[in-house]
């Protein structure tokens, strides 16, 4: 099978699924001119009616996606930047998210965000650097995130397809690896889980590029300790798939997760609840979290590292759990 890059994958998704449906569309600032390359090549293709570049308003943008949704359109949102969700979060939760709730069923939201360049990368400090998913969580939006190529290309199809908002973001750390992805255009389920790596001794919940992390650690361990890591890729947030880490913790009885984004009121404190309610009696030890910090990311790279999740911690927190003290 071929192998292309990860942000290569997101842009052959959204070109052949406007292809397929003349319903979908393109809003954004600068997507005529594709600066992140996510909707590289559109505008000459789908001309001016279909690839809409906005001026910078976030409230704006939103509004008029949502109002091309409710006309039967299929909208899809590029942000530039992942912090300019915070503009428009009134437009995103009270109208996007909810009106189909206040309507009783009868108008559909059928639009797509994405949010790439999602997290902090190398001394871009706190204006560029949140991962704010968390926050649409809360709000009750579906939210994906792909760890890698091929996940990159089913998902966001099935989010453009889907009759709901969807948030879709692509981690800066991947955007430029390669995998293995079909020409065809598939779909993967939105709210289906994927075990990247299969093991007996304890499971790692791992989200975005950090699934990355959790497979190079995995592997390290395996070959040099004989422990065996099974890495849990939920890929979609919301809805979450409950049944496949169910399966996987009643096999290991142990768990550490890691996730980049602030461990106050996130997504690792909530699937670490969902485990300490659900499957307690399915655990031989306290769960782990290995999260960013609650602080804005510093500007100095030491720093930055300091806050942030990485395979050290992970490897730290994983002999822990499995009793070891040569961490």
């Amino acid at each position: 099978m071929r192998e292309i890059r990860y942000l290569q994958a997101v842009a052959e998704a959204l070109n052949n699924e406007m292809k397929i449906n003349e319903d979908v569309i393109v809003m954004g600032e600068d997507v005529r001119e594709s600066l992140r390359g996510v909707t590289k090549g559109l505008y000459n293709i789908f001309g001016k009616d279909r690839v809409i570049d906005f001026p910078i308003s976030e409230q704006g943008m939103i509004g008029c996606g949502i109002g091309s949704a409710i006309s039967g359109l299929r909208p899809v949102i590029e942000f530039q930047i992942n912090e300019f969700t915070f503009f428009a979060f009134e437009q995103l939760i009270l109208q996007s998210q909810r009106l189909r709730f206040y309507s009783g069923g009868k108008i559909k939201i059928p639009v797509t965000y994405i949010v790439p360049g999602s997290g902090a990368r190398g001394g871009i400090s706190g204006q560029h650097s949140d991962n704010p998913y968390s926050f649409l969580i809360h709000g009750g939006m579906k939210v994906v995130i792909p760890s890698c190529a091929c996940d990159a290309k089913g998902l966001l199809v099935s989010a453009i397809r889907d009759n709901d908002p969807v948030a879709v973001f692509l981690p800066t750390r991947v955007l430029a690896e390669k995998g293995e992805v079909p020409e065809e255009q598939y779909t993967i389920p939105l709210g289906k889980a994927e075990i990247k790596k299969t093991g007996s001794d304890i499971t790692v919940v791992a989200t975005g590029h950090c699934v990355n992390i959790a497979i190079d650690i995995a592997r390290k361990l395996e070959a040099e300790e004989g422990i065996s890591v099974e890495v849990f890729d939920p890929r979609t947030l919301l809805p979450f798939d409950k049944e496949t880490l169910e399966k996987s913790i009643s096999k290991t009885g142990k768990v550490v997760i890691i996730d980049d984004s602030p461990i106050s009121c996130g997504f690792s404190n909530e699937v670490a609840a969902l485990i300490g309610e659900e499957y307690f009696s399915k655990i031989k030890a306290p769960v782990k979290i290995i999260a960013r910090a609650d602080v804005p990311v510093p500007f100095s790279e030491p720093l930055e590292e300091y806050v942030l999740p990485n395979s050290e911690k992970l490897e730290k927190a994983i002999y822990m759990l499995m009793g070891r003290t040569n961490a």
